[in-house]
């Protein structure tokens, strides 16, 4: 596995190794003493699975007292994959990161704990599996907008399907908790 620091060091994009020939293909996915030495100290407690359709924006999600680091990857189709940066003490807040992940490219993108999340389906169908080093505590859910001009994502479209809680997210200025970093 190839561990790349992005942009902003924390946000790792992960190459694993594919093995392929005329059956198919392997991969390792995961395997803890390689990711450590990669840099990704983390302990997952929860997987998630997504499918979405294509042009759905799913973000920008994050939870406060209850932090989640996430490492993604890209199972069917093709996202565009953005980390936000929303540690108030780093150098690098509100800055982003934004990583095509796919089903071809088999890349994974690990977001530590103190980044907001969210992704743009490319294809015509996605579906997204990550695992969190927390548990989800919907209570605790915040989120930012899409569209904040002070963060400027680069998003593959510009209108996107949104939930009808994305669409009233606040911008990061008028957020009143820390992100829990």
């Amino acid at each position: 596995m190839e561990f790349i620091q992005t942009n902003i060091s924390e946000v790792i994009l992960v190459k694993p190794d594919v093995i392929e020939d005329h059956r198919g293909f392997f991969m390792e996915s995961y395997h803890i003493e390689k990711f450590t030495v990669g840099g990704i100290e983390c302990e997952f407690v929860q997987d998630n699975h997504a499918k979405s359709v294509q042009n759905t924006l799913r973000g920008l999600h994050f939870q406060v007292n209850f932090p989640q680091a996430k490492l993604l990857r890209c199972l069917k189709g093709k996202v565009f994959d953005v980390a936000v940066d929303i540690r108030k003490d780093s150098l690098t807040y509100g800055k982003w990161v934004g990583e095509i992940l796919s089903d071809e490219n088999k890349h994974q993108l690990f977001i530590p704990a103190g980044f907001a999340h969210g992704y743009y389906v490319m294809s015509e169908t996605a579906e997204i599996a990550y695992k969190c080093s927390e548990i989800y505590h919907p209570e605790y859910e915040q989120g930012i907008r899409w569209d904040d001009p002070d963060i400027a994502i680069k998003w593959p479209g510009n209108s996107p399907i949104l939930s009808g809680k994305d669409k009233i997210l606040p911008f990061l200025k008028n957020l009143h908790e820390s992100a829990g970093a």
